[in-house]
């Protein structure tokens, strides 16, 4: 049995729940289209910064923010497009605008369609006109997110896109991971490294980016909560980074398409044609052991 409910807190929160295996989603389209809580079997799936999250001012960390049109950040957070230099902030903007949306039932599960459009703020610092139309779809213990992009400008739109999902643990040494790749880049040393499977967790900071990926699903056992994460994603994300900070009770798997700073370096960089559509898709699935 599936339902839909709104909920008016700080932000209007829609709530999904597939009461048959007690799973519930909840998105704020307000605040970037986030969806900030997913629960599979009563357990909680995603950590989210609630101090944070009440500033409108900070962004988000917790649930799964949307990145658009960039993933990462660029040198002095500037690129340049025909010979004029723009200014983008980490990850981009859609995370930090309002979307709207919509929710439905089928049999396919309890889906939420929210969208995001160009407009005169966007294009300040992004020239192109463009649609975005996410729909989240929920059902039993998998979250499957369907992406449509859409270029409505006259000239070819140049954009990175994928999420920043933050995963709740409370032991992350108990953690095994199977990620498709037998190497990453440290993305603050720049380095390259040979990937065994295993993270140095006494770090203060792990930001590591697997570029060389030789399938499209990884997944990551947490032994202390007795369950198993798996990410599906499609031909467009080119990439999955690995990042946590000590202390912190979360990690980050994240699809991006491009690697960062790509408006730049035109590495994996996607661009669609005048009227051009591109659709993706990631899927996670939970299973407890």
């Amino acid at each position: 049995m599936f339902d839909i409910s709104l909920e008016q807190r700080q932000y209007l929160t829609f709530i999904l729940c597939d009461r048959t295996t007690n799973s519930l989603l909840e998105v704020v389209p307000e605040r970037g289209g986030i969806i900030t809580r997913w629960c599979v079997q009563g357990q909680e799936i995603l950590y989210l910064d609630r101090e944070r999250f009440a500033n409108p001012e900070l962004s988000v960390r917790g649930g799964i923010p949307i990145l658009f049109p960039i993933c990462g950040n660029l040198p002095d957070n500037t690129y340049t497009y025909h010979g004029k230099q723009y200014t983008l902030k980490q990850h981009g903007f859609a995370r930090d605008l309002s979307w709207q949306a919509f929710g439905s039932i089928s049999e396919q599960g309890v889906s939420l369609q929210a969208s995001l459009h160009s407009s005169e703020q966007t294009q300040a610092v992004y020239p192109f006109d463009f649609g975005l139309t996410f729909t989240y779809q929920m059902k039993g213990n998998s979250l499957t997110i369907y992406q449509h992009y859409t270029n409505k400008s006259s000239q070819p739109m140049p954009f990175s896109a994928g999420f920043h999902p933050y995963f709740l643990t409370r032991d992350k040494t108990q953690l095994e991971f199977e990620i498709p790749s037998t190497e990453y880049q440290d993305q603050i040393t720049k380095k390259i490294h040979a990937f065994d499977g295993n993270f140095d967790f006494n770090s203060d900071e792990i930001d590591v980016a697997f570029k060389q990926l030789k399938r499209k699903s990884a997944t990551v056992t947490d032994n202390s909560r007795k369950l198993k994460l798996t990410l599906d994603y499609d031909d467009f994300f080119s990439t999955l980074v690995f990042w946590t900070v000590k202390g912190k009770d979360f990690y980050c798997l994240e699809p991006w398409n491009a690697p960062r700073n790509a408006i730049n370096t035109g590495e994996k960089l996607t661009i669609l044609e005048p009227g051009a559509s591109h659709s993706a898709i990631i899927r996670l699935t939970v299973n407890f052991f």
